[in-house]
C-alpha cells in the first residue's frame, strides 16, 4: 500500500468519510447530500484510499484485509449501479451443477435485471447485464436447467449430447416445479423442445 493511502482525510472529506461503511458501495448522489463540495470531496478520499471508484458516479468503501482492499460482493456493485435489489446474478458455469454433463468454466458474470442490457465494467469485475420479463430470487435445479437450454448455443458444449442427457434428466425432476419454471422462463424454442419431448 502507498504511503499516501494511509493518510487520512481532513475537513469536509473528514465529515463525508464518517458517513462511510466498510463494504458499501454508494452513488455520488447519496453520498452529495453529506457534503458541500461533494466532488472534491470524493476526490481526496480516493487519492487517501477511503473510497474505490468503481465506474461513473459509483464509489466503494473498501472492507480491509491483511491482503490489502477487498473487492465489493457482486450484490453490492450491482444494487447501486443499478439502483435497484431486482436481480440474479451467476456464471453459466453453474449450470455444470444440474448433472448434463456440462464442464466447461466460464470467466463469465450474467446479472439478469429489467433495466440495463450490455457489458459493464464496475471496477475490476466486468459484468453481462440481460434484461428478463421474469427470474428466481436464488438459483434453483429447475431454473438453471431450463436457462441451460434457452442458452445451449452460447455455451461451449455439445448441444447434441447435453440435448440428449437433457431429455433423460427431464424425468428426475419434480414435475410441477419443472413445469413452473417452463411456464416462467422458458424461451419459444425451449417451450417448443419440452412439447417435442413431452409429444414424443
Amino acid at each position: 500500500m502507498s504511503s499516501h493511502a494511509q493518510a487520512m482525510p481532513h475537513g469536509g472529506a473528514a465529515d463525508l468519510a464518517r458517513h462511510l461503511r466498510a463494504g458499501r458501495v454508494y452513488r455520488r448522489e447519496e453520498l452529495a447530500s453529506q457534503s458541500t463540495a461533494v466532488d472534491r470531496h470524493l476526490r481526496e478520499l480516493v487519492k487517501v484510499g477511503r473510497l474505490r471508484k468503481l465506474a461513473q458516479g459509483l464509489y466503494h468503501a473498501p472492507k480491509k484485509s491483511t491482503f490489502g482492499d477487498l473487492p465489493p460482493s457482486d450484490e453490492e456493485a450491482v444494487s447501486a449501479f443499478l439502483r435497484d435489489k431486482d436481480f440474479l446474478v451467476f456464471s453459466p458455469s453453474a449450470y455444470n451443477a444440474v448433472g448434463l454433463g456440462t464442464t466447461q468454466v466460464y470467466n463469465r458474470t450474467w446479472v439478469y435485471n429489467h433495466k440495463r442490457h450490455g457489458k459493464f465494467k464496475l471496477g475490476n469485475r466486468q459484468y453481462e447485464f440481460r434484461v428478463k420479463p421474469r427470474f428466481p430470487k436464488k438459483l434453483t435445479p429447475e431454473f438453471l436447467y431450463v436457462d441451460m437450454l434457452n442458452n445451449l448455443d452460447e455455451l461451449a458444449e455439445d448441444r447434441d449430447v447435453v440435448l440428449e442427457l437433457a431429455r433423460n434428466k427431464a424425468s428426475s425432476f419434480d414435475p410441477v416445479k419443472l413445469r413452473q419454471a417452463v411456464e416462467l422462463y422458458a424461451n419459444m424454442a425451449t417451450r417448443k423442445r419440452f412439447q417435442e419431448w413431452a409429444n414424443g
